[in-house]
């Protein structure tokens, strides 16, 4: 079977993470998760796979090329240009798809390896066109829900239905396998209302004009997430890091203690007085301590430096130093970052309420107790400063010394406290 992988999205909603990379390159666990998701599919037969790239594409092609001698896949491109929506997208595969059936996805995705096994099971018993999976909301109207009949077909999918309605609450879930019908009615499909050719409109073209079945498969007490705001990242790195094994391919010198899963990369030095607790993930060429406290569910990329520090459940991406009593918690630190002397992070309100965050200039509350902050690329703090729970400070912008970073910083900004404690901004030259 072959793979359709639809991955030339923004992911707006992510900034500053994906300020320098597309979504499906965000690592997890040692990987991005297209990686995990291409693992995974091909572990169940998948060997050919096309993934529909945009924006910065070539991030994608030069990771994966054409997949035959890092991954043992054939991958196949094709760039979509505009954006015209996820049928437009998935039309693209026409001719790569030929006659046969096909895995469809979203390329910014993270499940369960089972529910794959499960899918393409529950397809190959179903004698159908189609089959989409779903998942369980609590807030219907904010989703395109779908209705099932009683063999657990699909009978029509509304988009973000009144509750009065009461049409369930079964969601899209982004994971599908089609036969190709599905091109004939995505050739088909008129532009929508927001001047898109939308995929739910093809699903149900298929079902009503050309008489195909589309199964619906609920995920149930498996992972999946489809990363769309950020402290998502935390969940899906937990959910990785618990599976990971522990392998010390790295040097620790005398009086460290590791407990539990770690995973230390190649060329990797801790040093004496630090404590590694599993599950956890460190890079290859990382300098570790002399007294670096890691906490469960942390994830280090290669070549950082987490030096008299300690670092609790929080991404840390590749070339960032995190060196001199920093305290990191619940956060996402992005490439080439460095953090000055005494930098911490806050990562929980006094009434322990939850912590919100802006997302697209609308506050969202994330549901989290602990929730500390993002940092976008290639930025760097003065000494002791801070930054409070659910801020995000942009790509390329500076904090000055002893600064309270108390809202969210743009990107190339410089901002920093004067003298007499009035906090200034100005965009860097």
């Amino acid at each position: 079977m072959k793979a359709v992988i639809l991955a030339a999205g923004k992911g707006t909603r992510l900034n500053p993470i994906t300020s320098l990379r597309p979504k499906p390159m965000i690592p997890i666990g040692g990987k991005p998760l297209l990686e995990h998701t291409i693992l995974n599919l091909r572990d169940i037969g998948v060997q050919e796979f096309l993934i529909i790239v945009g924006y910065k594409e070539e991030v994608i092609k030069n990771y994966f090329g054409n997949g035959l001698s890092n991954f043992n896949v054939k991958i196949e491109y094709a760039t979509q240009l505009e954006h015209l929506g996820t049928s437009h997208a998935v039309g693209f595969a026409k001719d790569f798809v030929g006659d046969d059936d096909f895995f469809l996805m979203y390329g910014d995705l993270l499940t369960d390896p089972q529910v794959f096994k499960e899918v393409l099971e529950l397809y190959k018993k179903s004698r159908c066109e189609g089959l989409i999976s779903l998942f369980k909301v609590n807030n219907p109207q904010e989703y395109g829900i779908i209705s099932l009949n009683k063999e657990a077909f699909v009978e029509r999918i509304t988009e973000k239905p009144s509750v009065d309605l009461d049409l369930g609450n079964l969601a899209n879930a982004g994971i599908f396998i089609f036969n190709p019908l599905i091109f004939k009615a995505i050739e088909l499909t008129e532009l929508s209302m927001r001047n898109e050719y939308e995929f739910t409109d093809s699903m149900q073209i298929l079902i009503d004009q050309l008489k195909g079945k589309i199964k619906g498969y609920v995920i149930k007490n498996l992972f999946w997430s489809d990363i769309g705001l950020p402290w998502h990242l935390l969940e899906a790195n937990e959910f990785i890091l618990k599976g990971i094994k522990s392998s010390l391919e790295g040097k620790l010198e005398d009086n460290v203690i590791v407990s539990g899963n770690v995973f230390i990369g190649k060329n990797s030095l801790v040093k004496s007085g630090s404590y590694i607790q599993g599950p956890c993930y460190i890079g290859e060429k990382c300098l570790i301590g002399p007294n670096a406290y890691i906490r469960p569910y942390t994830y280090i990329g290669n070549d950082c430096h987490i030096g008299m520090s300690e670092v609790k459940n929080s991404l840390i991406f590749s070339n960032t130093s995190i060196p001199h009593f920093n305290y990191i918690g619940d956060s996402i630190i992005c490439e080439n970052v460095n953090l000055g002397a005494g930098t911490k992070i806050s990562n929980l309100r006094f009434d322990n309420k939850s912590i919100s965050m802006i997302i697209k200039e609308k506050s969202i509350n994330s549901g989290r107790r602990k929730l500390g902050a993002i940092i976008g690329p290639n930025s760097q703090t003065g000494i002791n400063s801070s930054i409070m729970c659910g801020k995000k400070i942009g790509r390329d912008s500076i904090i000055g010394a002893h600064t309270l970073v108390n809202e969210d910083i743009p990107s190339n900004t410089l901002y920093y406290q004067s003298e007499n404690g009035i906090i200034k901004k100005s965009r860097k030259t």
